[in-house]
């Protein structure tokens, strides 16, 4: 019987493992079945430009695991059993069941409201693709209000990278609305002292106003109400202050952190199922600097090829490899023309240089080009000769239903 390795999630973590898993282990051997709520591989790290106005690109998944022998089921995770080493997923067929032998866990994250009132009703963000087109939608009505010399006003809570690059990428793409950032401390703290000024200087240019050390309490309608007693008048408030973690593998008894991430030993193997994989956002991983792993790209690609790494040598018996798990730096764009490019040091402390301007705009477009290109291609252009020596089935989309074990 062949082992049935089931991924949740496609995005940067989950199509990466499955990819490689599919190109590393035989298909007579293994078979891979993938979930995902949605059908397109979404580019969560270009979300912030699908608000603002611009297309980004969105390839089906059906076509990425086209060739491999990759199962995809598209459907909403509701629960994860481990120990009965089963998955329930639903869609508008209903609720059924997958069997696992391994499991990878790549759900990752969402937009977290942190208990603040009225953010889910009022406040918008871009963690997922619907919720950025709903925010799309919104400042399209906003625009068009413009022409009738009405200027929308749109507050950014929260001066993360999510809450930077969200309030650039409308200033700029949209210069008919006022901008307001809103920063709990100082702007751009982790920065080094030169890329702050930097910041600084482009929030100045596109014509953001900046307020600091402010903590809204609550998001209205048409207003937020900060801690300070100040009221802000707003007609779309994005909500970039953190993320967090579907529920369900707490749910399910895996051992989670507090905020849910679940807790993993050096090869991303569950501390407690060891059936149970974990990558990407999901996944409380110590970094080889003896510091957690922040949510972001770069650990949802360090993650995923020590996670391949683990069960490819599981399941063939060959040595381990040990990849570097490590925090670098952070990318940031600043609208289409400007970025910034941090290095951290081994503390994870930035680095008193950064490279900003035009330069590091071009720097992080060819990694977004290069990030979309791998996941498009998940199992790096494995030829076609090769799949079908291997008699690997191609993709197909299952509806839901009970697979039997």
């Amino acid at each position: 019987m062949k082992h049935r390795i089931v991924v949740l999630g496609a995005g940067y973590a989950g199509a990466h493992v499955a990819g490689n898993l599919a190109r590393r282990l035989s298909p007579a051997d293994i078979e891979i079945t993938v979930v995902n709520a949605e059908p397109d591989f979404v580019q969560r790290l270009r979300l912030h430009q699908l608000a603002a106005g611009q297309e980004i690109e969105a390839p089906p998944l059906a076509e990425v695991f086209a060739g491999t022998g990759i199962r995809l089921r598209l459907g909403r995770v509701t629960a994860v059993d481990p120990e009965r080493r089963v998955v329930a997923v639903a869609d508008a067929g209903g609720v059924g069941e997958l069997v696992y032998d391994t499991l990878v866990y790549a759900l990752g994250s969402r937009g977290a409201d942190h208990g603040v009132p009225g953010v889910a009703e009022h406040g918008f963000d871009i963690a997922s693709r619907p919720s950025a087109l709903r925010l799309r939608a919104h400042l399209d009505r906003l625009d068009r209000h413009g022409d009738r010399g009405e200027h929308g006003r749109v507050l950014v809570v929260g001066d993360g990278l999510t809450g930077i690059e969200s309030a650039t990428e409308i200033a700029e793409s949209r210069p008919g609305l006022s901008v307001t950032l809103i920063a709990r401390g100082e702007l751009g703290a982790p920065l080094s002292a030169g890329a702050r000024g930097h910041l600084r200087r482009a929030c100045d240019r596109l014509g953001i106003t900046v307020l600091e050390h402010t903590t809204v309490e609550a998001v209205e309608a048409r207003r937020v109400l900060c801690a300070d007693g100040a009221t802000l008048a707003s007609d779309a408030t994005v909500w970039a202050a953190g993320f967090a973690v579907d529920p369900v593998a707490a749910a399910g008894g895996l051992e989670v952190t507090e905020n849910g991430r679940i807790i993993v030993d050096g090869a991303m193997r569950s501390v407690s199922h060891p059936d149970v994989y974990a990558v990407g956002d999901s996944a409380y991983a110590i970094g080889d600097n003896g510091r957690p792993l922040p949510m972001s790209c770069a650990s949802a690609g360090f993650t995923g090829r020590q996670a391949t790494a683990a069960i490819v040598g599981r399941l063939t018996g060959r040595e381990i490899a040990k990849a570097k798990l490590e925090y670098l730096g952070n990318h940031i764009s600043l609208g289409r023309r400007d970025g910034i490019l941090q290095t951290v040091d081994g503390e994870g402390l930035a680095q008193p240089k950064y490279v900003g301007g035009w330069k590091a705009a071009r720097i992080k477009a060819g990694i977004l080009r290069m990030s979309l290109w791998a996941n498009s291609h998940p199992t790096f252009g494995l030829p076609q000769r090769k799949r079908r020596t291997t008699a690997a089935p191609e993709t197909s989309v299952e509806k839901a239903g009970p697979v039997a074990a």
